[in-house]
């Protein structure tokens, strides 16, 4: 009879950190030179499942989908199956995602550039270059260290840069962000943890 491989188990189309993945374990019992291929379909075009030239024959458990995505706004699925030698596992499916609602956030980066009375701040997100476009915001946090008392500053698109007058603050200062979109509602990633600076130290 015609033997089959085990079929990738687990597996899932997830978001994280910006990017859309689909992710599996081996089946059981999976020779040690299994390599695995990956397709996806679109809901624009549910009778065709599209080759994905990158993760076609791999050995890693993993595809990163998020730039062959047509759309960001139409659900997709994704299919993986085993292969070794002469013989291949079934496909097997993962459940449909739509980048746009399912996105889940990472936190942006600071950079953070003292002057005399002023601190510009300016976030960067580990974007792929795919997904830039789409509105990312982000909100930033000011407090004195040890207080909890916060200055929001929310809803500032991604590549500006915020501006805060520092004359009237001395001390220990900390900032913080967190990545924001809005699809139906809005979603937030984590704060990213706290950057602290000497404010008007006189020293």
């Amino acid at each position: 009879g015609h033997v089959q491989l085990p079929s990738p188990q687990n597996v899932t189309l997830l978001s994280k950190d910006f990017d859309m993945i689909l992710t599996w374990t081996p089946g059981e019992g999976s020779p040690p030179d299994v390599t695995y291929t990956v397709r996806y379909k679109s809901q624009e075009r549910t009778d065709k499942w599209i080759k994905v030239p990158h993760c076609k024959n791999i050995h890693r458990t993993s595809c990163n989908l998020t730039c062959v995505l047509p759309n960001f706004f139409v659900k997709v699925q994704a299919r993986v199956k085993a292969v070794s030698g002469a013989f291949q596992s079934p496909w097997v499916e993962s459940q449909f995602r739509i980048y746009y609602l399912d996105v889940e956030l990472a936190p942006p980066v600071l950079n953070v550039n003292v002057k005399e009375n002023l601190i510009h701040v300016n976030a960067s997100f580990p974007l792929a270059t795919c997904v830039e476009s789409l509105s990312w915001m982000y909100d930033l946090n000011l407090w004195e260290a040890g207080s909890e008392d916060k200055k929001q500053y929310e809803c500032n698109f991604r590549k500006n840069t915020v501006t805060i007058d520092t004359t009237a603050l001395r001390g220990n200062y900390c900032l913080s962000a967190r990545s924001s979109f809005q699809s139906l509602d809005f979603k937030y990633s984590k704060f990213s943890q706290p950057l602290c600076v000497l404010l008007n130290h006189k020293g």
